[in-house]
């Protein structure tokens, strides 16, 4: 680097000459200068190169390099301000530049359009009710101000780079602008020119400076040169200073950029990640700066390694002084863009400049310079541009014009540059087209003067080059590369879609002509797919490579909106409608004649009918899904129906050329190949043909493909005799020979039993087909509806299924342009809505009056879906007691020109079909026939009947119906088949018993029958009778079928009554032959039974002892045997010390759930002494258990097996278990909840010895005093090995050289020890060492901080202290207290003293302790904990026999208590209240003050005086209630004492309840009033230390009393919020730049940046993301997240466990929308964000992760570390 050095100007040199120039001095030189441009240039020239761009730019890996490139960027900054732009603004404005723009702003009238540019992920809103299309979208703040928010809007987070439309009349159909950009009435005519408003030697001067700058940016931006400046900016002096650029693409990956930064310029992994992020951000970074060898070195190593699989990195060696100019230029256009945001005369004087042609003529403005060099710039120099194109053409609607027409005359030009570029279409220019063609008249214009439809059709067309030799599509395999080609040539579609969007009302000439044009292009396109990707089946072996067919479908699916907006177009003007009409038919007819239709004639008949065909057989020959010229035409047949243009003006219709037969082929055989595919004789052709099938049907596809096909169907039916119709159909369905045979009993001969098979589904599709053609009505211009008909019938038959929600009913319908399913018009009136819970999600169901439009064979049900739905009707109308025929529903009347489709219904043809089916029905013998297939007939004949009697009733008497369906089906069959008629072999079959399902839908037809005929005879005789002679049989035929039901309920009944003796008899038979067995067993049971009611607890049974806890009077509950039974070998044991270990599956965390303080470092684990703990609990560690119990021996092997298997899996190299084994973690083996250890479970503690003496609490302190001198004394002696001095007096029978029996066995203390050492590790994350003297502490610790935590959560729930709690916990609490009891007895007894005389030494100062901590430091529960469980280690020393451990108790409660008040009342902050609560005041009240007083009196002026005793007391008992509850909890579990009957139930009486509980007065100040001599002292000894004064002097944080429970933060109501903060959010490394995952911390509200390599921070060696990073500081290692712009939540647990789980936000149909991909209105639900909070103060967090990862492998392969 020292060359590089040597080249730049001393700084001081520098400093002065900047600091001696005047922007106004060279502004008012260049004023006057012949020259303008060689005069600025000149400036450029000197003062670019040495302020910009002079040195190396490193990627920063520590934190000062960071600091000084920001201190070096703002010097840049400030340099370009003061020496480049501050002249040109002088020039401009003639005067100080900060005044002269204020005047501009102030006498600009501001333009309605809002303009604000998105950022990526900013929230955008669109109205659904309003928008013209769904890309006209607000910025948050018009929206707000707007009034959409009231409307059904849709909300998503941008991609970045559009803009708001607020203010553009186009764009919205009503409101189009918010309160603040609505134009005032005083606004200037909008044709007013702006630049008049400004003066006129300001204008010419703006002219020269806009072009001279913008031409210097467009040169630079557009140079190629890499070490030559355009003329007149050559540097003064060269120096050899070059800089290695390296570009962006989007072929390379993060990875690969990065490893090869690391040999280019080994620099390190974070300088090279700082790189690659710059790189990927700005499109281009120098990765190294210095002579032309050095730069020229590093880029041949970066060529050389990244090309081997595909085109190498860019790289580019540039002088610095190219580079220093390239920097200005688009700090100069960031600047234009600044200056004419404060007057819209200066915008437009810029946007002259911009489009003015050049001096070349064609294409030669500089914006289309910019334009055609577009994908030649990196990324940044595109955004920079993008936006100046933005804030000036688009803003201004003159502008906006020409430069549309500019972009359109380019339009090929630009999208062929943008194929072959590898940009994202975000950075491309062409993404400016959604501004431009989105505006309707914009587009119209474009459309008419410079033929854009056609353009961008031709386009298309032109870059889809493979063809087949028909002229075809014809895709390659569909590799990466293609459909990244693919990707490109789409957005050709979308830019069609815009143009295309909203349809023109008023019609000119011109348009007319141009759409026509268009249309003539996009039926080319057509012709190309018309019969693309032909199948051929596969007969004899599977076919061997899949042939592509998704390249096809992404077509298809991609035009499927165009098409529906062309028909759209069409349906708007009857002449463009005939036209089309005609184009399509010529269309259609040379795709026919290209078709090899020359195969042989053939002719058909059947029943007395015949028909001229040729030969073609879907299972032989070729055949294509892809019709789209078919059904375009479809579709405008429809229309010419639907406006009525075919009845109005039939000369112009070409309807004389159709060929009904023609029209019909091809739709035939892809349906035809539906059904074949269905019946399995195409299985040899792979899953592609499957694929094709599925999305033919698809709802993305159905509308442009199968439901026109079926239309196309209708039309050839409608212009056709139904008898060659319907022969036709056999024939293709290759079924012909079945009907025709001489007789249709023959067929059973038939022997291969696959045949008939297929032959059956073939029947039963064809069948289908004919119910779908005539009964498909409701398409508006088919049957005579509207379209909110047709949505309310798709619903209908959805919710016919099942309940829905709201989502699935949107993804069941098709979508149109504008993404609308016209769902919401027609809901409310269908079905009703049910509210969620808590999970779960809002479901639609159908209201019953609408379940009888149910049609059984609804065209767009799947074969599963039909089956759910057949189900789900059959069993509503058995409980509602109707019977469950389901009948055809009634059908809308079909439009005049498809009239004649019902006489399908009772032609010959169908007769004979119909005939036959039923006739084999009637003989079942052998497989001939299904039931399906006599389903469907029944359908048919409903269907005509239905009909049938619709003409009867709206025909009025004269005239003849014509249609006589009843007359027909009396007729017996023709001559070849000597049948019955189809009425006789229905009655036959009525009661059939083989056909028992089908019964109620005969007696329907039958009773259909009969009222047809009695109303023909009512016609005929026109005599109106009254009575109906139909009812009689009609009721006899009912009142049958109810006996015959009751009979068969009876003997189901029977039958099963039957069934049941015989399984008891046996059961008593088992039993008597295993007696002794059973014996044994009823024993136990009824000894357990009995044990249990005498152990019940005694608050059930009324005693007059009143229950305590604690100290001498306590009631014990040693007396209860505990039976437990082993999980894994069943075996039931009874707990004893002595016994083999029994042991509790346990989960031990660390946690801050109960935090006072975030901000705590976490401790050094090495030199962290755990023995007080803080009064914050800025870090505890809990213990969770499922409560499933197991002998340790059990689990051991267990455990081993878990380890095994883990290695066995290493070596496998799978991936990750959900637990991590070497951690000690498993799976409880019932209930599979993560656990890491194992409590051992415990008997009893003794019950109290009520004969010995209890020592007053003097007695007791004088002793344990003389206790503890005795062991200081007896360490001295171990220590220094000699006895010094007397010995002092020791208590009788206290042995400090005793040694105490251990109390269990070797097993049961392996397992303490075990345990002991699981919280010492977790506790600590240390490594486990059993010698340390902090390892019972830690026991201690999780039993208190379990307890407070549980406490906790009580109180907030408002539940009783006992008995509200699970038994999970209940039994996890119970046995770690009592392990927490016992756990001394594993560790050395001189370190557990040790530990007691130092808790002890905290309440009773003791001058051998040194640094005890002040009282205001320790938080008391855990201390009375910590001095109760170690007491029993000195206890043990005591041979007097005398049992004091209870009393010793009580005294501990009594000092700890004492000691909390102090604290307490150190603590209280109480402002002073007026409220004269009676003036005596009670006696609690009067010793609080006296309390209060004294320890003014120890401490001075530190607290303040308060007069109000009321408020004193209040404080306390408010502050001391959390500590009592604990305590409560801790002796309960400790001594089994059986609680109060006042703590099972919340409510009134829980204070006395609780102190009578743990042996307390109810007036606690009473402790120290009756101890005042004793306590006198200790209180003052306690406010004398010096931390004290400190803490309260403000010098440290002050806990207050009672902690408030910590709740996860305050979230908004409305999710857009949330999502606007989010976008404001900057990455707080990587200079302003978007946070692309922003996250919100839950529990303290930090706003982080997950999930990309910028925030990586190192944790423990390893990389880990922000996510990671900050649960470590804020959650101990476990984390709660909001992913704002995925409206998901995320829970981490330590670096490789996380999941995601529902957010607590919901649209107004109860659903979360996860990934924000619906849009719709989200609002907070309180109840789940509950749910949340409980799961985290709960501590459950880490055993939701562990279920989720067990449930779902996928979530355990993710990198939860760099979130």
């Amino acid at each position: 680097m020292a060359a590089a050095e040597s080249d730049r100007d001393p700084p001081s040199a520098l400093c002065s000459e900047f600091l001696n120039f005047s922007a106004k001095d060279t502004a008012s030189r260049w004023l006057s200068a012949a020259n303008l441009q060689q005069e600025v240039y000149r400036h450029l020239a000197v003062y670019v190169p040495r302020i910009l761009c002079l040195g190396p730019s490193g990627g920063s890996s520590s934190r000062e390099d960071h600091r000084e490139e920001q201190r070096e960027e703002q010097r840049e900054e400030l340099a370009c301000q003061l020496l480049l732009l501050a002249p040109l603004e002088w020039l401009l404005l003639g005067e100080e530049p900060a005044a002269g723009l204020a005047q501009l702003q102030e006498n600009n009238q501001p333009s309605p359009l809002c303009g604000h540019v998105f950022k990526v992920g900013e929230p955008t809103y669109s109205c659904r009710e309003c928008a013209a299309d769904p890309t006209c979208v607000l910025c948050m703040q018009c929206f707000l101000g707007s009034v959409h928010k009231e409307h059904r809007y849709r909300m998503t987070t941008s991609g970045g780079g559009g803009f708001c439309d607020c203010g553009d009349a186009e764009a919205w159909k009503k409101g189009p602008y918010c309160q603040k950009h609505t134009p005032t009435d005083n606004n200037r005519d909008t044709e007013e020119d702006p630049v008049a408003q400004l003066p006129a030697d300001m204008v010419a001067r703006g002219y020269s400076i806009f072009s001279i700058i913008l031409k210097y940016a467009v040169d630079l931006l557009t140079w190629e040169q890499e070490d030559q400046l355009p003329a007149g900016l050559e540097p003064l002096e060269r120096g050899d200073t070059y800089y290695c650029m390296l570009f962006n693409d989007e072929v390379h990956t993060y990875e690969q950029v990065i490893y090869t930064l690391q040999k280019a310029v080994n620099c390190s992994q974070k300088e090279a990640v700082s790189f690659a992020t710059t790189v990927d951000r700005d499109g281009r970074k120098s990765v190294r700066y210095g002579d032309f060898q050095f730069c020229e070195q590093a880029k041949s190593v970066i060529v050389r390694n990244t090309s081997r699989q595909s085109k190498p990195l860019r790289v580019q060696v540039m002088h610095s002084s190219v580079v220093a100019h390239q920097c200005f230029a688009l700090k100069a256009l960031s600047w234009l863009g600044q200056i004419i945001q404060y007057s819209d005369g200066l915008r437009r004087i810029l946007c002259q400049v911009g489009l003015q042609k050049g001096p070349e003529g064609e294409n030669s403005s500089l914006v289309d310079q910019l334009m055609l060099n577009d994908s030649k710039m990196w990324k940044g120099a595109r955004n920079i541009y993008h936006q100046l194109l933005m804030n000036s053409l688009l803003m201004d609607l003159k502008y906006k014009k020409i430069f549309a027409i500019q972009f359109a005359k380019n339009y090929r030009r630009l999208q062929t540059d943008f194929m072959e570029d590898d940009h994202e279409r975000v950075v491309s220019v062409t993404s400016l087209s959604v501004q431009l063609f989105t505006v309707p008249t914009m587009a119209r214009m474009l459309m008419v003067e410079e033929n854009l439809m056609t353009t961008i059709i031709r386009t298309f067309v032109d870059h889809l080059r493979h063809r087949d030799l028909q002229g075809r599509f014809q895709f390659d395999r569909y590799t990466a590369q293609q459909a990244f080609k693919f990707g490109r040539v789409q957005s050709l579609i979308g830019d069609l879609k815009y143009v295309l969007i909203s349809r023109p009302s008023e019609w000119s000439d011109q348009l007319r002509l141009k759409f026509l044009e268009g249309l003539d292009a996009f039926l080319e396109l057509l012709k190309c797919m018309q019969g693309m990707d032909p199948v051929v089946r596969q007969v004899g072996q599977h076919i061997e490579m899949e042939p592509e067919w998704e390249a096809a479908f992404t077509l298809q699916m991609k035009l499927t909106h165009i098409i529906s907006m062309i028909q759209e177009w069409c349906s708007a003007d009857e002449h463009v409608l005939i036209e089309a009409y005609r184009k399509c038919l010529s269309a259609l007819s040379h795709c026919h004649s290209g078709l090899p239709d020359g195969e042989q004639p053939i002719s058909l008949s059947l029943a007395g009918h015949c028909v001229e065909t040729f030969r073609y057989q879907v299972s032989q020959d070729k055949v294509s899904i892809h019709l789209p010229v078919c059904r375009l035409l479809a579709g405008l047949h429809v229309l010419l129906s639907r406006t009525e243009v075919a009845s109005r003006f039939p000369e112009q219709l070409p309807l004389g050329e159709l060929s009904p037969p023609i029209l019909i082929e091809l739709p035939l055989r892809c349906l035809v190949l539906c059904a074949q595919v269905h019946a399995g004789m195409w299985r040899r052709n792979g899953f592609s043909l499957i694929n094709q099938i599925y999305y033919y049907h698809n709802v993305k596809c159905r509308v442009e493909m199968f439901d026109k096909d079926i239309i196309m169907l209708q039309a050839g039916a409608s212009m056709m005799d139904p008898n060659h119709f319907l022969m036709i159909v056999l024939s293709r369905f290759e079924l012909f020979h079945i009907f025709s045979s001489a007789d249709v009993r023959k067929r059973y001969r038939e022997a291969n039993k696959d045949v008939v098979q297929q032959n059956n589904t073939l029947i039963e599709e064809m069948l289908h087909l004919i119910i779908m053609v005539v009964g498909e009505r409701y398409v508006a211009g088919v049957g005579q509806v509207e379209p909110f008909d047709e949505v309310r019938r798709e619903i209908i038959h959805q919710l016919s299924i099942r309940p829905m929600a709201h989502s699935e009913l949107v993804k069941a319908l098709p979508e149109n342009g504008n993404k609308e399913t016209g769902l919401e018009r027609v809901i409310d009136s269908v079905a009703s809505f049910k509210k969620p819970g808590v999970t779960g999600r809002g479901l639609y169901e159908l209201r019953p009056e609408w379940n009888k439009y149910f049609n059984l064979y609804f065209h767009h049900y799947s074969r599963a879906d039909q089956s759910k739905a057949e189900e789900a009707q059959r069993k509503l109308r058995r409980q509602n007691g109707e019977d469950t025929a389901l009948p055809p529903p009634p059908p809308p009347p079909l439009c005049p020109l498809f009239g004649s489709l019902v006489n399908l219904l009772q032609c010959d043809v169908l007769l004979a079909v119909e005939g036959a089916v039923l006739q084999w029905a009637v003989e079942p013998s052998g497989g001939g026939w299904t039931e399906s297939m006599l389903q469907r007939v029944l359908h048919l004949v409903g269907m005509a009947l239905l009909e049938e009697k619709q003409q009867l009733e709206s025909s009025s008497g004269d005239e003849d119906v014509t249609y006589n369906y009843t007359c027909k089906i009396t007729r017996p069959g023709e001559a070849p088949s000597t049948s019955g008629s189809v009425l006789a072999l229905l009655e036959s079959l009525q009661n059939a018993p083989h056909l028992e399902v089908h019964k109620d839908m005969i007696t329907w037809i039958l009773k259909m029958v009969a009222n047809i005929k009695t109303m023909r005879e009512r016609t005929s005789s026109t005599s109106i009778i009254t009575t109906s002679p139909g009812q009689g049989p009609e009721e006899t035929v009912r009142d049958k079928d109810k006996a015959e039901r009751k009979r068969k309920a009876e003997m189901a009944r029977l039958r099963r009554e039957k069934i049941m003796a015989q399984m008891s008899e046996m059961q008593k038979h088992f039993i008597n032959e295993n007696k002794e067995l059973f014996q044994q067993s009823l024993e136990e049971l009824e000894a357990s039974t009995s044990a249990a009611a005498e152990n019940s607890p005694p608050s059930l049974v009324p005693t007059c002892l009143s229950q305590v806890c604690v100290g001498p009077r306590r009631v014990g509950g040693a007396e209860r045997r505990q039976l437990v039974t082993c999980i894994l070998c069943q075996e039931e044991q009874e707990v004893r010390g002595h016994g083999r270990a029994m042991v509790l599956a346990a989960f031990v965390q660390r946690s801050t759930v109960l935090s006072k303080n975030r901000h705590r470092n976490l401790p050094d684990p090495e030199r962290h002494d755990p023995l007080f703990m803080h009064p914050d609990l800025s870090l505890g560690i809990h213990t969770a258990s499922c409560g499933h119990i197991m002998h340790a021996t059990c689990w051991q092997r267990y455990f081993e097996a878990v380890q095994l298997k883990e290695q066995r899996r290493q070596q496998r190299l799978r991936g990750h278990t959900s637990y991590d084994v070497e951690n000690g973690e498993f799976l409880c083996p019932l209930c599979e909840c993560l656990s890491n250890t194992v409590i051992p479970l415990l008997p009893h503690t003794v019950s109290p010895d009520h004969s010995v003496h209890q020592p007053s609490l003097d007695t007791w302190l004088k002793t344990t005093n003389q206790q503890i001198a005795a062991l200081h004394s007896a360490h001295r002696k171990q220590s220094d090995g000699a006895a010094e001095g007397a010995e002092s007096t020791v208590p009788e029978g206290f042995r400090v050289d005793v040694t105490p029996q251990n109390p269990f066995s070797s097993s049961i203390s392996e397992m303490i020890t075990t345990f002991s050492m699981s919280t010492y590790k977790v506790g600590l994350k240390v490594n486990p060492n059993e010698q340390d003297h902090r390892v019972p502490v830690l026991s201690w610790s999780t039993c208190a901080y379990t307890i407070q935590s549980i406490e906790r959560l009580l109180m907030d729930e408002e539940k009783p202290l006992f008995g509200s709690l699970p038994c999970r916990q209940n039994d996890c609490l119970s046995s770690l207290t009592r392990f927490s009891s016992a756990c001394w007895t594993a560790a050395p007894l001189k370190t557990v003293h040790t530990h007691f005389i130092r808790l002890f030494a905290a309440l009773v100062p003791d001058s051998q302790v040194e640094n005890t901590p002040c009282i205001l430091d320790i938080d008391m529960f855990h201390l009375l904990v910590y001095t109760v469980l170690s007491y029993s280690s000195v206890h043990s020393l005591d041979q007097s026999g005398q049992s004091v451990v209870d009393s010793a108790h009580l005294h501990l409660l009594h000092l700890v208590t004492v000691a909390h008040l102090v604290q307490i009342l150190l603590t209280s902050t109480t402002e002073e209240v007026c409220m004269d609560q009676d003036s005596g005041g009670s006696e609690e009240e009067e010793l609080t003050c006296r309390l209060y007083n004294t320890l003014r009196k120890h401490l001075g002026s530190v607290l303040p005086e308060v007069s109000s005793g009321w408020q004193l007391w209040h404080c306390v008992k408010a502050g001391v209630l959390p500590f009592l509850r604990a305590a409560a909890l801790f002796f309960h579990y400790l001594n089994s004492t059986a609680p109060h009957a006042d703590l099972l139930v919340a409510g009134p009486g829980q204070w006395e309840a609780l102190c009578s509980y743990l042996s307390l007065p109810s007036n606690l100040l009473q402790l120290h009033q009756s101890q005042y001599t004793l306590l006198e002292p200790l209180i003052y000894r306690w406010c004398c230390h010096p931390g004290v004064r400190q803490t309260l002097h403000g010098g440290r944080v002050i806990v207050r009393f009672p902690r408030e429970s910590n709740r996860l933060i305050e979230l908004p109501e409305d999710y857009s919020v949330l999502i606007n903060q989010a976008s404001s959010f900057t990455c707080p490394r990587s200079g302003g730049d978007k946070s692309r995952a922003p996250t919100l911390c839950l529990v303290c509200g930090s706003m982080l940046c997950s999930q990309s390599y910028c925030c990586q921070t190192e944790v423990d060696g390893e990389d880990v993301g922000a996510c990671t990073a900050h649960t470590f500081t804020c959650g101990a290692g476990l984390g709660l997240f909001l992913r704002v712009r995925e409206s998901q939540v995320l829970f981490v647990a330590g670096k490789t466990k996380g999941c995601f789980y529902p957010p607590p936000y919901l649209d107004d149909y109860g659903e979360t929308d996860q990934g924000l991909k619906r849009g719709n209105p989200l609002h907070l639900c309180l109840e789940r964000y509950k749910k949340i909070e409980r799961l985290w103060r709960q501590h459950g967090v880490a055993e939701v992760i562990g279920h989720a990862q067990e449930a779902n492998q996928t979530l355990v392969a993710i990198d939860w570390q760099h979130l």
